[in-house]
């Protein structure tokens, strides 16, 4: 039987969730019709907003769907610069973004509607305060950091940032797609302006994802149309999707024990393949991480050579990211933090989810062992010859 040590790339749909997207397809109403079928379609749509705001403590009025966590970040950037041009067109992102940030700033920059500061990071991947006070001006909009990093686990000082970004009249957006349903959220605690999160990285589907937006904040919408999502999101929306989106919310509050469950789960791989592989070493912070992310550095084997290596033993994990999936180049992150091409060589990331097992655990701690060996032989004996 297969084993999932991937659950970053992507999450399982518990029952509920199928049960629930089944009912949903059922019906298929459109919210923004007045008939009977449209009305009830409505009342799904709006008591689905209401579970998803509950997940992190919004008001289901500050939560707009849209179809995935790159539009809702995407979104972010340019709706929130553009609604608040007069004050300037300075962005600040750090230096460890997901693309759907990095890349967005870029094309912003380019084409001249945004001027953009990146930030350092250390070698654990915080983003410092100091770092962010010391970048702020008076024209600066609005500091976008990541939550949580989904590669290498660690979690940011969001609510120490959004405090300095809004001392300084900057608003604060953070993508915490990596993190909401994997550690605890709540938008209040946090003090940020827009938060994005998608449905498949907690229990839910793909094609479900929102952007909280504080009320009072404005925003201007990136799809033009009919006016959907209260003027802000135009489409209609993808309502068995995101009714799977509440379900998974709902399963979420309903399990939040599992949260340390598998943080303990994830400690014992950890300290399990420190145990049993010399050279093996450990990234992002200790402190303040992921509850399901293990990110390592193997010596003596590639990324790619790994991952295919698990893969034929039966075990799914993520490309940790020495290189990604598409193109050969060192992880963004790993280099940010400092890392080298030699040190980065040989990353994996580990994650863990719900269904993990203990046995699951057991038949990693002997499965990756066995599969670094024998590359490290491989290795041996290509270099030999």
């Amino acid at each position: 039987m297969r084993m999932n040590l991937d659950y970053a790339s992507s999450t399982p749909l518990p029952s509920e969730v199928k049960a629930a997207m089944a009912a949903a397809l059922e019906g298929l109403g459109n919210p923004s019709s007045i008939h009977a079928d449209g009305r009830r379609a409505k009342q799904q749509l709006e008591a689905a907003r209401g579970q998803v705001a509950r997940l992190i403590n919004a008001k289901p009025e500050e939560i707009f769907f849209t179809s995935c966590g790159t539009e809702s970040n995407n979104w972010a950037l340019r709706g929130l610069l553009a609604a608040n041009k007069r004050k300037g067109n300075h962005l600040v992102i750090s230096a460890i973004e997901h693309p759907s940030i990095s890349l967005a700033a870029r094309r912003l920059e380019g084409e001249g509607a945004a001027r953009v500061t990146v930030l350092p990071v250390d070698r654990d991947g915080f983003v410092s305060p100091s770092d962010l006070k010391a970048a702020l001006t008076p024209e600066t909009v609005l500091v976008s950091v990541m939550l949580g990093n989904g590669e290498v686990g660690t979690i940011e000082p969001i609510k120490d940032l959004a405090a300095i970004a809004h001392e300084h009249g900057a608003l604060f957006h953070t993508d915490a797609i990596a993190a909401v349903g994997h550690a605890p959220v709540d938008v209040k605690a946090l003090g940020v302006d827009a938060l994005s999160l998608a449905a498949n990285q907690f229990y839910g589907p793909p094609g479900a994802a929102a952007l909280f937006v504080r009320d009072g904040v404005r925003i201007l919408p990136l799809l033009e149309g009919g006016g959907q999502e209260h003027g802000g999101r135009s489409g209609t929306e993808a309502l068995p999707a995101i009714v799977g989106m509440a379900a998974a919310a709902r399963y979420q509050i309903s399990n939040a024990r599992l949260i340390s469950d598998i943080a303990l789960l994830r400690d014992r791989l950890r300290d399990g393949l420190k145990e049993r592989i010399e050279g093996i070493r450990f990234n992002g912070s200790w402190t303040s991480r992921l509850p399901h992310n293990l990110h390592v550095c193997v010596d003596g084997v590639s990324s790619e050579s790994l991952v295919l290596g698990l893969d034929q033993a039966g075990i799914a994990a993520g490309l940790g990211s020495a290189c990604n999936s598409k193109a050969m180049r060192p992880s963004h992150v790993l280099k940010a933090m400092g890392l080298s091409d030699e040190e980065a060589s040989g990353a994996l990331v580990l994650t863990i989810g719900a269904p993990t097992t203990d046995e699951e655990i057991d038949r990693a701690l002997e499965a990756i062992p066995t599969v670094v060996q024998k590359l490290r032989n491989v290795t041996a004996l290509t270099t030999r010859r």
